[in-house]
C-alpha cells in the first residue's frame, strides 16, 4: 500500500476542496476529520475532546492503533451502532462502512482531510507516514470566512491541551489568556488562531521539509496546473476524469460566494472568490488583521496581497 497522505490546515483555509479533488484521482480512499470533536467511532476508536486535538509521542497511547486500523479501512460497526441518532447517522454509517470496504478490497491509498491535525503534522508523518499537504490562505480571508460563517473559536480548546502549549503555543499563553478575559472579539481571537497555526508551520518546515505546502490563493488562481503537479508529487495519477472534476470545481461558472448553509461544498467560482475577503472587512478590520499577525504573514505573503 502506497503511503498514506494527510491533507491539513487551519479550518477554512481550503482544506476540503484539495482533498476532493486529490480524491478525483484513481485508487484514492477520502477520510473525513477523524480528529473532529464530532467523529464517527466506527471511522476512530479513540477520545478527542478539544478541537485541533495534539498527538504526540507522549499521549499515543492512546491514538496510534486506532489509526493505525483506520488507515487499513478497519471499520467497527458495532461502536457505531451505539452513536446513532438519527436517519442521517444511519446513512452516514452505510456509506462509510462502504468506502471502508470498497479502500480495502482494492488496496487504495487513504487520504486523511482533516484540518484539526495540523499541530500534530510530526506525529502523522513519523508514526504513520503520512505525506504531508498543508494548506496556506491569507490571514484576512480565514478571518472574513470566520466572521461570515459566525464560527467563533474558544481558544480554550488549546490552553487546556498541556502538551500542545508546552511543545507549540507556549509563547502565546499569555495573549491567550488576555483575550480570554476580555471576552475578545472574532476579528482578534481568529487572527490569533491563524498566526499560532501558521506559525507552527513555518517551523515545521525546518525539521520536515518534505511537507509540501500550498498556498490556497496559488491553486485559486491556476487550478488545473496547481493540482497537475501536486498530483505528481504525491505520485498520483492525473487523469481526465480528475482533471475534468477539478475545472467544474473552479469554474467561472460557479458562485463567486457559498451559501452559508453550503460552507462545505467545493463549487466555486476560484479566482473570483479570492476578493471576498475585501468586500466583507472594514479597511479597520483589516488593518488589525494585519498588525495582530505581523510577526507571521510575511513567510507566506507579501505587502502587495494585503491590496
Amino acid at each position: 500500500m502506497h503511503r498514506p497522505i494527510l491533507v491539513t490546515g487551519a479550518h477554512r483555509s481550503g482544506t476540503t476542496w484539495v482533498g476532493r479533488m486529490l480524491s478525483a484521482g484513481p485508487a484514492i480512499t477520502y477520510i473525513s476529520e477523524p480528529l473532529n470533536v464530532h467523529h464517527r467511532p466506527g471511522i476512530l476508536d479513540a477520545p478527542v475532546n478539544h478541537w485541533y486535538q495534539y498527538i504526540c509521542t507522549d499521549n499515543e497511547g492512546q491514538y496510534l492503533a486506532a489509526f493505525q486500523g483506520m488507515i487499513r479501512y478497519h471499520y467497527d460497526p458495532a461502536k457505531e451502532l451505539t452513536s446513532l441518532r438519527s436517519l442521517k447517522d444511519a446513512a452516514r454509517m452505510v456509506r462509510d462502512w462502504s468506502a471502508f470496504s470498497r479502500g480495502r478490497m482494492q488496496k487504495n491509498r487513504p487520504l486523511i482531510k482533516d484540518p484539526f491535525a495540523v499541530f500534530s503534522t510530526p506525529w502523522f508523518a513519523d508514526k504513520l507516514s503520512c505525506q504531508v499537504v498543508i494548506t496556506v490562505r491569507h490571514p484576512a480571508a480565514f478571518v472574513s470566512s470566520l466572521k461570515r460563517l459566525d464560527w467563533s473559536f474558544d481558544l480554550k480548546h488549546l490552553s487546556e491541551q498541556p502538551l500542545l502549549m508546552r511543545d507549540w503555543l507556549h509563547p502565546y499563553r499569555g495573549e491567550m489568556q488576555a483575550l480570554g478575559q476580555s471576552g475578545s472579539d472574532m476579528v482578534s481571537s481568529a487572527a490569533l488562531l491563524w498566526r499560532m497555526i501558521y506559525s507552527t508551520v513555518q517551523a515545521l518546515r525546518q525539521d520536515h521539509p518534505q511537507v509540501i505546502i500550498l498556498r490556497h490563493e496559488d491553486l485559486s488562481l491556476d487550478p488545473v496546473d496547481g493540482f497537475r503537479q501536486l498530483y505528481q508529487q504525491l505520485d498520483l495519477d492525473f487523469t481526465p476524469q480528475a482533471q475534468q472534476k477539478i475545472i467544474n470545481s473552479s469554474s467561472a461558472s460557479n458562485p463567486a460566494e457559498l451559501a452559508r448553509k453550503s460552507a462545505h461544498a467545493t463549487q466555486l467560482d476560484s479566482r473570483a472568490s479570492l476578493e471576498n475577503w475585501k468586500k466583507r472587512l472594514t479597511a479597520e478590520e483589516v488593518a488589525a488583521i494585519r498588525e495582530l499577525t505581523q510577526d507571521t504573514w510575511p513567510y507566506f505573503y507579501t505587502d502587495v496581497e494585503w491590496r
